[in-house]
This record gives C-alpha cells, sequence and structure tokens, in this order.
C-alpha cells in the first residue's frame, strides 16, 4: 500500500488476494491496478475482521502451524515483501 501511494508510476501488478485492488484503488484514484490473476480469491480472507483477529490475540486461539519446510520458504518470501514495504 505505501509502495503504490508513493511510487511516481501510474500502473502496477499486484499478485495478492484481489480484494486488496478496491483499497488501492480507492487510495490512488489516478493509478491503475491491474491483478496478476482474477482467481486469486480467498474465501477465508474474506471471513476476517478486525474484531475477530483482535479477538484470536486476546484469547490466544486460532494457532497455525506448518511444516517446517514450508516455513522456511515462507520465511523468505515474508522478508522479500517486508523488504520492498
Amino acid at each position: 500500500m505505501n509502495h503504490a501511494k508513493s511510487s511516481p508510476a501510474k500502473e502496477f501488478v499486484v499478485a495478492t488476494e484481489t480484494g486488496i485492488l478496491y483499497r488501492m484503488q480507492k487510495q490512488n484514484p489516478d493509478k491503475k491496478f491491474i491483478p496478476m490473476s482474477e482467481n486469486a480469491i480467498c474465501k477465508y480472507m474474506k471471513m476476517i475482521t478486525l474484531d475477530k483477529v483482535y479477538a484470536s490475540l486476546q484469547e490466544n486461539k486460532y494457532q497455525v502451524k506448518v511444516p517446517r519446510n514450508i516455513a522456511e520458504k515462507a520465511h523468505l518470501a515474508i522478508e522479500r515483501m517486508l523488504a520492498i514495504n
């Protein structure tokens, strides 16, 4: 979100869940956001709300566990995403 806002570029390819496109367009009406895939829709992301996240953190529930090899690969991707933010 910060990169799109501060970048002088006028077009961006977005390679994440398409639900973010509305917010990006709203915050940057003079820019164009092109989804990498129109099918990048996660029904589970649509179920997440701030109230549910808050309750989860307060109650310390909904722990997500992934195999170590997958976590290691994901760690690199997450570090790269944070680096460009």
